[in-house]
């Protein structure tokens, strides 16, 4: 047992999916890995135990704290997704009158948002994308729950992975409008002057005038790109995961490096998509001035007209995003690891003098 604590760190409860961005959600690896650990299926069978990272947990309890503890870290670092959302849609923000001059870059941004609109604007447009990922959360935690407890069901891995596309689907369905309302507040720049003026007074009148000019279909602009952006992802992350396993395999003993090795995966497939993210975003921005009429239609204006390099805008940015993220996690994850060797340590001392004080009671010393 001397290896094999029977109270593993928090570092390897929490599994490994950094989340990074507000919008993508890993599916596939909690419901097979859940399935799979409940011993439901002879058919699918588990990895080698030395290749599988720390199984998700299923109590309630643990599934709290640990969405607690990831959303507090993307909280702390959401000021890097605004300026990511405003350097990416700054032309067509520009185009939109909002932004008389174009930001020279990261810094920049993040100067001339605090100095016109204050620090805490920063945070602007977080609370929806925030309940957006608690949702989505909630609702794989159920799906996986509820296949969970399906013991008539043969968990064959063609059953798993419709249930994981279904798990897919209706929650992108239903998160979609609360990215598209983040989207919105996050990139509703100040007018410059004495008004100070806004296009959205909050998230309410985002919804009320998005639904009165273009109905409910304009909840769902950039749906479509979403969803190839997201499956890319996956299929990027499906094919890259023996990869990572086998080094994170390597480097166990070694925490840093195994988080760099999740932190260099992670990059490597936000990058191969960013440019569909950046098509998503920029179709949820079709108001006023800017017109695109479909995805085909944003891909071509956007080529046309800026040039291939747009894709990119606010990639550095992005890059920061998850860096901050991650160290953001793993400074939570070093104190409550501290915090349980502290009190592990405790209880040990406790028992130690508990059995010293019964021995010397003892007269015959046992």
């Amino acid at each position: 047992m001397e290896h094999e604590p029977l109270h593993p760190p928090i570092s390897q409860k929490i599994h490994w999916q950094l989340d990074l961005s507000f919008r993508h959600f890993n599916y596939t690896t909690p419901l097979i890995e859940s399935i799979r650990g409940n011993g439901a299926s002879s058919v699918v069978k588990p990895m080698p135990a030395a290749f599988v990272g720390a199984p998700m947990e299923s109590s309630k309890a643990s599934f709290i704290t640990k969405m607690v503890l990831l959303d507090a870290a993307k909280a702390a670092v959401a000021p890097f997704e605004r300026v990511k959302l405003l350097m990416q849609n700054q032309n067509d923000i520009s185009k939109s009158g909002r932004l008389p001059k174009p930001y020279n870059g990261i810094f920049h941004c993040f100067a001339k948002t605090i100095r016109h609109e204050g620090i805490f604007s920063l945070w602007r447009g977080y609370p929806v994308m925030a309940i957006g990922d608690v949702f989505s959360k909630v609702i794989r935690y159920n799906i996986i729950e509820y296949a969970k407890t399906r013991e008539d069901i043969r968990w064959t891995s063609m059953r798993v992975q419709e249930l994981n596309c279904v798990a897919f689907f209706a929650t992108q369905l239903l998160v979609h409008p609360f990215l598209y309302a983040g989207t919105r507040m996050a990139t509703d720049v100040k007018i410059t002057g004495n008004s100070g003026q806004r296009q959205f007074n909050g998230i309410t009148d985002v919804y009320r005038k998005t639904l009165k000019s273009y109905g409910i279909v304009g909840l769902y602009r950039g749906f479509n790109i979403t969803l190839v952006e997201l499956v890319m992802l996956g299929a990027l992350s499906t094919g890259l995961s023996p990869w990572k396993q086998y080094y994170s395999y390597i480097l166990q003993n070694d925490y840093l490096s195994r988080v760099m090795v999740e932190f260099g995966f992670d990059i490597c497939g936000k990058m191969a998509t960013y440019s569909m993210d950046t098509v998503s975003r920029r179709m949820m921005m079709t108001w006023g001035g800017v017109k695109y009429k479909s995805t085909l239609h944003a891909i071509a204006q956007i080529w046309k007209t800026e040039g291939v390099k747009t894709f990119y805008n606010g990639a550095g940015a992005e890059i920061l995003l998850c860096a901050a993220y991650t160290g953001t996690v793993m400074l939570v994850i070093y104190v409550a690891d501290v915090i349980r060797a502290a009190t592990e340590k405790g209880s040990d001392d406790g028992r130690s003098a508990l059995g010293f004080t019964a021995r010397w009671r003892d007269p015959r010393g046992k």
